[in-house]
């Protein structure tokens, strides 16, 4: 049976990624009708919107998305495309595996890391609830704060503050958690972390933490622990080795992927996956690296196995089987492969985004 599949193709990199794991999924035999959309600074520039509505329909007719990267301003200009997406598709966990293969260039390599992280996507400082400095409305919010709190107030004055609210919920909390658990024992992973800093945000992170209590008393077959946030940084530097699925809050969410990412080469072999009651979308953890748009330079293995979680999502567990080990293979030989995965930066034999896909196809064949 085809699956019908949305691939967003980016900006930046982004359509040469696109293409990349494109080639590469269809080099596994699964039948898939790609649905070819884009999204980004390019399309911006000629629909005056970065992200078409032909987009979202798309997806939420195919139920499933490969994107390739999309660039977010820092500080200015549109919202990010992704929380959009995540919170218009109802995408509530992020799922992000960080797993080391051999050949990747890493202080970690005798380690043997792989660590899922779970993230929250829709709560938290993410959520977008925002009063910017200057506005009559953040005055007030500051105002009735202070007139509200008896013991902690705002102490900068109105004119001068930005606030951002960070919600936490109950039901949110808990469908993470559970989608936490729930992912490790169909996995056959042992331990499910949740991290933290209850002990200074204690009606948020405390609520956060007191439901993932709750809700691991209901798995009895997975080990739950729990770890406060700054002291979980330190653990997966020194010994990464003992953690297995990491569920997290939004924003210390996207902070510990890009740390886990780092102990097993970089987010050039990080791959993700957004899961919600509507659909799922896969993406690569990296950015959009616009300043080398055109070179074939960028490795594509991100989006490559985030290619592969899609399969197993979509039922096809032997095409994933057979593609990771296919990514593998060629990473082990360390032939063809860009330039950031050679032992020198400047190494003349790196082979570009193109060549290197090509080699995974030809593993598979």
């Amino acid at each position: 049976m085809a699956h019908d599949v949305t691939l967003i193709t980016g900006d930046g990199v982004g359509p040469e990624l696109a293409e990349a794991a494109r080639r590469c999924v269809d080099a596994t035999g699964v039948a898939i009708h790609w649905d070819v959309q884009e999204a980004g600074l390019d399309v911006m520039e000629r629909t005056g919107t970065p992200l078409p509505p032909a987009v979202m329909e798309s997806i939420r007719r195919t139920r499933c998305a490969l994107k390739a990267p999309i660039t977010t301003p820092v500080g200015t200009g549109f919202r990010s495309i992704n929380v959009h997406l995540r919170q218009e598709l109802g995408l509530f966990a992020c799922v992000r595996p960080c797993k080391y293969y051999p050949g990747v260039r890493t202080y970690f390599s005798q380690v043997g890391v792989d660590i899922v992280i779970v993230r929250e996507n829709t709560e938290d400082l993410y959520a977008g609830v925002e009063f910017e400095r200057g506005k009559p409305a953040t005055a007030e919010l500051v105002e009735t704060i202070n007139r509200l709190s008896t013991d902690k107030k705002i102490k900068t004055k109105p004119d001068e503050t930005g606030v951002s609210i960070k919600p936490i919920s109950v039901s949110g909390s808990e469908r993470i958690v559970r989608c936490a658990l729930d992912y490790a024992r169909a996995n056959g992973r042992k331990k499910v972390s949740a991290v933290h800093k209850a002990n200074i945000m204690k009606y948020s992170d405390g609520l956060y933490l007191e439901t993932a209590r709750n809700v691991a008393k209901e798995y009895p077959d997975i080990e739950f622990e729990d770890r406060i946030v700054d002291n979980m940084c330190m653990q997966l530097v020194q010994k990464p080795e003992l953690y297995d699925v990491l569920v997290l809050p939004n924003l210390y969410g996207d902070i510990v992927s890009d740390l886990a990412a780092g102990l097993v080469g970089g987010l050039g072999v990080a791959p993700g996956m957004n899961l919600g009651p509507n659909g799922a979308v896969f993406e690569a953890t990296h950015g959009s690296a616009p300043k080398y748009k055109g070179q074939n330079k960028v490795n594509p293995t991100a989006v490559i196995l985030s290619g592969m979680l899609m399969l197993r999502h979509l039922g096809e567990t032997d095409a994933a089987d057979r593609l990771e080990r296919a990514v593998a293979a060629v990473i082990a030989e360390g032939r063809s492969v860009t330039y950031d995965m050679k032992p020198r930066r400047d190494d003349p034999t790196a082979v570009g985004t193109r060549e290197m896909a090509d080699a995974i196809c030809q593993k598979l064949k």
